[in-house]
């Protein structure tokens, strides 16, 4: 179907690639892709020609004679004139990216709400609940569609109740007892709160199985307050000035079930709340810390608030929240965002002055239902229906949506004509782009998920078959026995709250060459899922859980070829015995003093390596210095413990390879290492030993990963229904940086130039550290929007073909 202007063409055709066809065949190959959407007719595309965009603004008088007679001399004076001038150009291209950017966000999202009007008033009623945009919308993203008002409402209020983090069971936190210390900013309400949690341990378990401490010297009265309630209840209340004050009374109440400590109060933007943070986490005895949270305050400060005490730095994590003063409060939506935000459980809610009846056990449908219940009646500073009708984009204003798409459109052409400028040589584009396609680095996969970012119907789900199946094929190709998997942990921000999170990789890599070739899985989680069990090391062998998910994981997967897990250092024993069992294989580093038995000897690893005969050294390159390897293999077994002699029962032997490293010139021990292994002698022990090698070397993948993940904005916040997308695209396309970053044929030095070039950047060929890889990913990105904003079909760049959108990606 043609709907035909004087200077555009709209087609619809069941497929994309049927409609590029139709629009070649109708305006030639220089037509210009304005627009791309799905419909239930098909694909409908906008397409015009590029004579149609050349209108300079302010052209001199010759030139413009000039380009009235012929369009090429238009053209030609146009490319001469910028070719000079890319930087210029680049920073264009740079400021016009956000505002397509923040005008699509906007169109999008007013066109789900004009199509969907019940979305609108639920994200009104969100807004004036005081629940924050970000949080509205992402909830609202996953409305079913055809809700009337209260199945919407229904809904949402369900959403909040499922994501709301609460304390299950008031027994449990009762009969555990220890110490619990009430923080939070002045005036929040501690000592009453307090009182009545006092109060309630008071009448389960008496009197003399409860003390009170208070930290607080610096408010009058204070410390009175506190002893009046002590005295009403029949509690002893003592009264600490500093660090090694409280260790001692904390000392003296070990007999005590539980103890409560009523904290000085202090701002969130005091820098001494870190102070006061470690003086309990250094108490002797380990301390539960409840923060409360100001029902009447603004999001913005309860946002603040938690951040401030949360301590993630330290490792002592909040134990919970509790909210005050929700009988003041105008708009209590506020608190739900900020837990569900911070995954803040939530113990207690207190609504007034009186002990101990003020203080209720939270309920989840209790508190949604309360968030909407107690909406203000002089709302000035949440805008209402008449407000929203004046802001940008009315959702129910035709014409302002419409100006606002003029708008978008006439931008998206602006920034299509800057970029054809910039690529004035597309043969020279094109070459490059079919050389990455054909270098073997997977660039057709990593392009084809880049080009995902923009389509909203392709879920995370989708995404991790598809890495999958790109998984396979490359180790297929790529890998001739076995295929090496690496972990590595990055620590992200999101860039929403500031909230802290780890993000758990696994990257497959090449046994013949170390290169990566894929990255299937990403496994984020908060900090707090990731601390270690108490008295645990840094090692391995008390490796986090996230980590032990994150390599279950992959050893569920069926990859192509038998896959090895290298290892920073030793699993534990419990580990191996439990690998062991099912077939799990891995390479790992141990340390000299590691116990080990060799036949009846009990010894370590370093006085086991004197005894061994090495091979002929090798010529290799060590930290950018000619040196020489040197290889010794033999069986060992480990000890059971550091006491007996024997080896541990059930364990089958293990291949222990040391390597050495020594100076070419001088003879100089630099390095040695000890390789232990379940492999079977198939593997050479030269093998193994460039195995670890390889580890080593792709280590710094994981800080590129990291600086590609801020790049694409792909840590956001929990509720992004698309950050998991993100994350794992960012992770495979940078396999495919890593691995163009390290090609040493001809073509890469071109095609690194260029996307340096893209990026506004200068690398150096021979030496590609992980800055200049970062400025390879943001030139990799830029070159995927190039190739899609120029509409290069397969001709020019062969694998490649259009995006399905147009618009502008982050990088």
């Amino acid at each position: 179907m043609n709907n035909n202007s004087a200077n555009n063409v709209t087609i619809v055709a069941p497929s994309s690639r049927e409609a590029l066809r139709l629009v070649r065949e109708q305006l030639g190959p220089d037509a210009i892709i304005v627009s791309n959407r799905a419909t239930a007719s098909g694909v409908e595309i906008v397409a015009m020609l590029e004579t149609a965009l050349a209108q300079p603004a302010a052209a001199p008088p010759a030139a413009s004679a000039a380009a009235a007679t012929d369009p090429a001399v238009a053209v030609a004076t146009n490319v001469a004139t910028n070719k000079d001038n890319n930087d210029s150009v680049i920073s264009e291209i740079h400021s016009m990216r956000g505002m397509i950017e923040e005008q699509l966000a906007g169109l999008v999202w007013n066109d789900k709400q004009r199509r969907d009007p019940v979305r609108g008033h639920l994200l009104r009623t969100l807004l004036g609940a005081g629940f924050s945009a970000s949080l509205a919308k992402a909830m609202l993203d996953h409305l079913p569609t055809g809700q009337n008002f209260a199945s919407g409402m229904a809904w949402v209020k369900a959403e909040l109740a499922r994501n709301l983090p609460l304390m299950e069971n008031e027994d449990t936190l009762m009969d555990g007892g220890g110490v619990y210390a009430l923080m939070g900013p002045t005036g929040v309400g501690k000592t009453t709160t307090t009182a009545k949690l006092a109060a309630r341990c008071v009448m389960r378990f008496g009197a003399d199985k409860l003390a009170l401490l208070t930290t607080d010297s610096y408010r009058i009265g204070a410390f009175e307050q506190l002893r009046i309630y002590g005295k009403i209840l029949g509690v002893s209340v003592h009264a600490v000035k500093d660090a090694a004050d409280l260790r001692l009374v904390l000392d003296d109440l070990r007999d005590k079930h539980m103890v409560l400590i009523d904290t000085v109060g202090k701002s969130q933007r005091d820098r001494s709340v870190s102070d006061q943070v470690a003086m309990l986490c250094g108490a002797g005895r380990p301390v539960k810390r409840l923060l409360l949270l100001n029902a009447a305050s603004h999001g913005d400060t309860l946002n603040e608030v938690v951040h401030a005490y949360k301590d993630s730095a330290g490792g002592n994590q909040l134990a919970g929240c509790i909210f005050t003063k929700t009988d003041e409060a105008t708009h209590p939506g506020a608190l739900l965002d900020t837990v569900i935000r911070h995954r803040l459980p939530v113990h207690y809610v207190s609504c007034g002055q009186k002990v101990p009846e003020n203080l209720m056990i939270a309920e989840r449908s209790q508190l949604v239902d309360s968030v909407f219940q107690s909406a203000s009646r002089s709302a000035l500073f949440v805008p209402g229906e008449a407000d929203l009708g004046e802001l940008p984009a009315a959702l129910n204003n035709d014409n302002e949506l419409a100006a606002a798409a003029a708008t978008t459109e006439r931008l998206r052409s602006q920034c299509q004509q800057l970029i054809r400028v910039l690529a004035h040589d597309a043969e020279e584009l094109a070459a490059n782009a079919s050389a990455l396609a054909n270098g073997q680095i997977g660039f057709d996969g990593s392009s084809a998920l880049w080009r995902d970012l923009a389509d909203d119907s392709v879920s995370s789900k989708a995404t991790v078959h598809k890495l999958l199946t790109l998984a396979n094929a490359e180790i297929e190709t790529a890998c001739a026995s076995h295929v090496l998997a690496v972990s590595g942990k990055t620590e992200l921000l999101a860039s929403r709250s500031g909230d802290a999170y780890t993000l758990q990789s696994s990257v497959l890599l090449s046994d013949r060459n170390g290169m990566p070739l894929a990255a299937p899985h990403q496994l984020l989680s908060t900090a707090l899922s990731t601390t270690p069990a108490a008295g645990a090391t840094d090692a391995i062998s008390v490796a986090p859980r996230p980590a032990l998910r994150q390599l279950a994981w992959m050893q569920q997967q069926h990859f192509a070829k038998p896959l090895v897990h290298l290892l920073d250092r030793m699993p534990a024993s419990d580990l191996i015995q439990s690998w062991q069992a099912d077939g799990l294989s891995w390479l790992a580093r141990a340390r000299g003093t590691t116990g080990v038995m060799h036949g009846e000897q009990r010894t370590t690893l370093a006085k086991l390596a004197a005894q061994l005969t090495f091979d002929a050294p090798q010529a290799i390159v060590y930290k950018g210095k000619p040196a020489q390897q040197t290889l010794a293999e033999t069986a060992i077994a480990l000890r059971g413990d550091s006491q007996s002699g024997s080896c541990l029962s059930g364990f089958a032997s293990l291949r222990c390879v040391v390597m050495r490293i020594v100076d070419q010139h001088s003879g100089k021990l630099l390095a040695s290492w000890y390789l232990l292994s379940n492999l079977a002698p198939s593997v050479t022990a030269q093998q193994l030993a460039a195995w670890s090698c390889w580890k080593q070397a792709a280590d710094p993948y994981f800080k590129l990963l990291k600086q590609a993940i801020q790049q694409l904005d792909a840590c956001t916040e929990p509720g992004d229904s698309h950050m998991q997308k993100r994350l794992l695209v960012a992770a495979q396309a940078s396999t495919t940086v890593w691995r163009l970053a390290h090609t040493q044929d001809s073509w890469a030095a071109a095609a690194r130039a260029l996307l340096a070039q893209l990026a506004g950047h200068r690398i150096r060929s021979s030496s590609v550290t992980v800055t200049a890889a970062a400025a390879l990913f943001e030139g990799f990105g830029k070159l995927i929007a190039l190739l899609d904003a120029l509409a290069l079909d397969a001709e020019n760049a062969p694998g490649l073909t259009p995006a399905h959108h147009t618009a502008a990606l982050p990088g």
